[in-house]
């Protein structure tokens, strides 16, 4: 019986554009501790045109469960923007939050 992960490689097979199976897949390689190759789908999602908001406030929690606390910053901070352009204020809100959380630099 496939993986999860493998199940979802399959579907991006077929649709390899599809933004919700490419955030999953990061989704599933960082449960799997492959941190690199998950951080790498997520910078992809977030230049994407347009970014896909989720993959940044994803992004900053990820780096800072792996003490990566100044590029959280850094992609929490671009994220909130890119949030705002995109007018999801809940997500901006989200992300500053976490942003707060982890003091200033």
């Amino acid at each position: 019986m496939p993986t999860r992960r493998e199940r979802i490689e399959a579907m991006l097979l077929d649709d390899p554009k599809d933004v919700f199976l490419r955030y999953s897949l990061a989704m599933e390689l960082a449960k799997e501790n492959e941190h690199d190759r998950s951080l790498e789908r997520l910078r992809e999602l977030m230049s994407d045109d347009p970014p896909y908001v989720p993959a940044f406030f994803r992004s900053g929690q990820q780096l800072a469960e792996l003490g990566r606390i100044e590029d959280a910053r850094a992609a929490l901070r671009d994220g909130i923007e890119q949030a705002r352009r995109q007018g999801d204020l809940h997500a901006a809100g989200e992300m500053s939050e976490l942003l707060a959380t982890l003091g200033q630099a």
